[in-house]
This record gives structure tokens, C-alpha cells and sequence, in this order.
């Protein structure tokens, strides 16, 4: 009982993480059919501005997951503005708008090294003490990750159902032009898009560095994880890759405890490739049919 209890404890808390990162780059997918290279830097952008914001503004805890989350949403939208959107016309853009948001990322990343250097750096948003379930010790830390993803997952699913914002999202991603015409500021549309997946990614950011350490380079490993969530779900369904997350986290955090710590990544690594051989359209996806 004890070890299904840690199982659950650790799986639960990487998976929270984990969903709001896959979330924000389902997201962006589904709506604008752009695989976002720049996710991993926005966590580390939303992880410095609450560090920035707690141990050099003396900002009280409670206000440096919203600052994450204000930076996050600007400096998405500014990646649209400035990038996105001179290639949103243009032949193959997913290509050309994968290779300009790695550009992007790197920058990012590199300003951050430039100006905190390279060394890990603890972030100041957390909480002491733990409790108890079935012998196991349980730190205040874990249930406060799993509660504010959770929160922030509910108040994304209700600005998607029930807001004029979010049926303008659901309809631009489910056709375009047809949105376009029916009025639909598609523009503006893909703004909104980007900027709230540049939120959600700092907040992963900010809760991820909380379990561990911040560093230039922390967001590459989630980056790469969530990507793996959404070809899991199914790429652009944001309700299945926050589910895939959820299990995929448990799946990780047993692997480490059967197998070791090093094999929980390598464990994901057997599913994704599972799931591309039988399911290419994910677990949640649905076969696309064209016809000539």
C-alpha cells in the first residue's frame, strides 16, 4: 500500500506538470497547425520572472505565479506577432515556423544564461512540511503543484467552453476560413492562442522549477515530454493530452521505482513509439480520411 501510494504521490505531480505544458502545445497545434520549438524556453522565462519576482522585487509567493503567467502570455503573443504571423501564408509553414521558434528558443535561452550564468538556482515559491498517507510522508509541495494545474486546467477547459474567446478558438481550429467568414477575427484569434499557451508554459516552468532547481536549459526535457503527451493523445485534442499526462506521469513514476530513475524516460520513449506503430493518430485522435 505504502509504495502504491508514493507511486501515485510522484506519478500525480508529473503528470500535473507535464499537462500544462502538453496542453499549451496541443493547443497552438490544433488552432494554427504549429509545432512551437520555443515552448521549453517560455518555461524558463515563467520560471525566472517568479524567481525574479520573489527574491529580487520582494514580491510576496502568492504573486510570483502570476507574474509567470503575465510574461508568459506577452512573450507568446509577441512570438506571434513577430514571427508567426509573416509565415502563417506562406508555403510549408509548419516547417518554416518550427525552424524560426528553435531560433527563437535558443535566443531565449541564451539571454537567460547571459544574465543569471549557468549555474542552478533554487526558486523561492514553495512549501514546507508534508503529510502523512498510509506511512508515507507526502510534502505540501506535491499537493500544491496537483492543486494549481488543476486549477489552471479547469479555468482553461471553461475559457474553451464557455466564452465567446474560446468558440471563436474552437471554431478556428476546426475550420479557418469558414470561421473567417462567419466573422471570426481569426487574427486575433491566433494571438489569444499563443499567448495563452506562452501563459500555461510558464506556469509548467514555474512549477516544475519548484520541484527541482532553475537553469537556462531546464525546459528542453518537459519540451520534449509534453511533445510526447500530445503524439500520445493525439496532436491538437487538449482534453486528451491532459489525460495522456496524467497517466503518462504515473507510468513514469512507477518505471523509476520498478526500474530506476533512469528508465522512466526510456519508458515513455517505448510508449510514444508504441502508439506511433498502432495508433498514429493517438489514443484520443481520430483517423483523418481525405478524398480525390
Amino acid at each position: 500500500m505504502a509504495v502504491v501510494v508514493q507511486i501515485l504521490a510522484t506519478g500525480l505531480t508529473l503528470g500535473a506538470m507535464y499537462a500544462l505544458a502538453a496542453i499549451g502545445l496541443s493547443l497552438v497545434w490544433g488552432t494554427l497547425g504549429m509545432l512551437n520549438m520555443a515552448h521549453g524556453a517560455l518555461m524558463t522565462i515563467g520560471a525566472y520572472l517568479c524567481f525574479c519576482a520573489i527574491a529580487m522585487l520582494g514580491l510576496p509567493l502568492i504573486l510570483g505565479l502570476p507574474v509567470a503567467l503575465i510574461g508568459g502570455a506577452v512573450l507568446g503573443a509577441v512570438i506571434y506577432e513577430l514571427c508567426a504571423r509573416f509565415l502563417l501564408r506562406r508555403p510549408q509553414f509548419e516547417n518554416a515556423v518550427m525552424i524560426a521558434t528553435f531560433g527563437i528558443g535558443i535566443a531565449l535561452e541564451n539571454s537567460i544564461l547571459k544574465l543569471f550564468g549557468a549555474y542552478p538556482t533554487p526558486q523561492p515559491l514553495a512549501v514546507a512540511g508534508d503529510f502523512v498517507i498510509a506511512t508515507v510522508h507526502i510534502p505540501y509541495q506535491n499537493l500544491l503543484i496537483f492543486c494549481l494545474a488543476l486549477v489552471l486546467m479547469a479555468l482553461v477547459a471553461g475559457l474553451l467552453d464557455y466564452t465567446r474567446m474560446g468558440r471563436a478558438i474552437r471554431a478556428t481550429a476546426q475550420n479557418r476560413d469558414a470561421a473567417q467568414l462567419m466573422g471570426v477575427p481569426v487574427t486575433r484569434v491566433y494571438r489569444q492562442v499563443l499567448g495563452i499557451a506562452g501563459a500555461l508554459a510558464a506556469a509548467a516552468g514555474v512549477l516544475i522549477s519548484s520541484q527541482s532547481t532553475l537553469s537556462p536549459s531546464m525546459g528542453g526535457d518537459p519540451m520534449l515530454k509534453a511533445f510526447i503527451i500530445c503524439v500520445v493523445a493525439g496532436l491538437g485534442n487538449v482534453r486528451g493530452a491532459a489525460a495522456a499526462a496524467i497517466v503518462l506521469g504515473v507510468i513514469e513514476a512507477a518505471a523509476q521505482y520498478l526500474f530506476g530513475v533512469r528508465f522512466g524516460f526510456a519508458t515513455l520513449l517505448i510508449i510514444v513509439i508504441a502508439a506511433l506503430i498502432w495508433r498514429p493518430y493517438g489514443v484520443f485522435g481520430r483517423r483523418q480520411v481525405v478524398r480525390l
